[in-house]
C-alpha cells in the first residue's frame, strides 16, 4: 500500500517517519495530557502521503484507516506541518534557481480568485535549484488574477531568493535581479539571431522548472484544494519534501563543478554588455553541468555561451573574445 499511494519505496518510507519521529510527531496533538493516537506514527505519515496523493475526502480517508473522519482531520492538521521542507543551513555559493508561478484551483474564495484557467485559483510561486531539479523556496499564495512579476515580490519569494542567480519567463518584467529571455521590439522588427540563440538556451534551461511543477501536480491535492488556502504553502513544502525523498536526493549533491569559461572575466565592459555577459555565464554554467555525468564528461564538445554575444560596437563582425591587449590597449 505504501508505494502505490504514496510513490515511496518502504526503505524511503521509513526514513520518512523517523525524520517527523525527531520533529516531535509522537507528541500528543497540543502537547497536554490526553488520550493517544489512534495511529501509530507510521500510520498517521501514511495517511497524510495518501490524502496528499489522492485527494479523498475525509469521510472516505477515515473509514480507510479505521478512524472517524474529524480523526483524519486533526492527523493532517498536526502531522502536515512535520513534513514541510526545513530551511536550508548553508548553500552552495553558486546556486542557480529557476522561479515560475503556477495556480493551484482552491475552493477557500477568501483568497482564491477567478483566473486565466476559469476557476477560482491561487498564485503560487515555486523555486528549484537549477542542478538538483529540486525546490527550494516557496512563496505565500496570492489570489490568482495577479500576474507573476507583481507576485514574485508580494510573496516574498524574491527575499527567499536573495543573493542567488534567479532565472524566469518574460512575465517577471520589472524585476532587475531576474535572467529573462528578450522580447520582440515594439516596433515589430524581428530579433537578431545572436538574441534568438540565446533565448533558445535560456528556454532549455528554464523548462527544467516546468517540469517540477509537473512532478509536483501528480499529487492530486494541489488540482483541487479543498482546505483553507492559508495551508497551501505547507501543504506543498510538504509535497516537494516526499519529492525530495522519492528522488533520494537529501544531501543536495551536485555536478562536478565545471571549468571556468576560456575567456576573460576581468575585461572591461559597457554596463548592457557586463550584464549580459553575466546571463551568458550563468546559462553556460547550468548547461556545462548537465553535460558532465558523475563519471567524467560526455564525449564532444560542450556548448559554450561564447558565440551568443553580440559585437562591441554595430558595422563590423569580430571573434567572440577579443585579447586582452586589444581591448585595453
Amino acid at each position: 500500500m505504501i508505494h502505490p499511494f504514496t510513490g515511496l519505496q518502504l526503505a524511503q518510507f521509513h526514513r520518512l517517519v523517523r525524520l517527523v519521529a525527531r520533529r516531535g510527531g509522537d507528541a500528543i496533538a497540543d502537547g497536554r495530557p490526553g488520550r493517544p493516537w489512534a495511529l501509530t506514527l507510521p500510520d498517521r505519515v501514511l495517511l497524510v502521503a495518501v490524502y496528499w496523493r489522492t485527494n479523498l475526502t475525509m469521510r472516505q480517508l477515515g473509514p480507510l484507516f479505521g478512524v472517524s473522519h474529524s480523526a483524519a482531520h486533526r492527523v493532517i492538521d498536526t502531522v502536515g506541518p512535520l513534513l514541510a521542507l526545513a530551511p536550508a543551513r548553508r548553500r552552495p555559493k553558486d546556486q542557480i534557481a529557476i522561479v515560475d508561478g503556477t495556480l493551484i484551483p482552491t475552493r477557500d474564495h477568501r483568497l482564491a480568485a477567478q483566473s486565466k484557467n476559469y476557476r477560482y485559483s491561487t498564485n503560487l510561486q515555486v523555486a528549484i535549484d537549477a542542478n538538483t531539479r529540486l525546490v527550494i523556496a516557496l512563496g505565500d499564495p496570492q489570489p490568482g488574477n495577479r500576474n507573476d512579476t507583481i507576485v514574485y515580490r508580494s510573496s516574498g519569494i524574491n527575499q527567499q531568493l536573495a543573493g542567488r542567480e534567479v532565472m524566469a519567463d518574460g512575465g517577471y518584467r520589472g524585476n532587475r535581479e531576474v535572467i529573462m529571455p528578450y522580447r520582440k521590439p515594439r516596433d515589430g522588427d524581428e530579433l537578431p539571431q545572436w538574441k534568438l540563440d540565446y533565448n533558445a538556451r535560456h528556454r532549455m534551461v528554464r523548462a527544467r522548472v516546468e517540469h517540477a511543477l509537473a512532478r509536483l501536480k501528480t499529487y492530486k491535492i494541489l488540482r483541487d484544494y479543498r482546505r483553507a488556502a492559508r495551508t497551501l504553502a505547507v501543504t506543498t513544502s510538504g509535497i516537494a519534501h516526499l519529492h525530495k525523498h522519492r528522488s533520494g536526493r537529501l544531501t543536495g549533491n551536485r555536478s562536478p563543478a565545471t571549468p571556468p569559461p576560456s575567456y576573460e572575466t576581468s575585461l572591461s565592459m559597457d554596463s548592457q554588455r557586463g550584464r549580459w555577459r553575466d546571463h551568458c555565464q550563468v546559462i553556460n554554467r547550468i548547461l556545462c553541468r548537465s553535460e558532465n555525468g558523475a563519471n567524467g564528461i560526455r564525449s564532444g564538445p560542450l556548448r559554450t555561451a561564447e558565440n551568443l554575444l553580440p559585437p562591441l560596437c554595430s558595422g563590423h563582425m569580430r571573434a567572440p573574445w577579443p585579447d586582452r591587449a586589444a581591448v585595453t590597449g
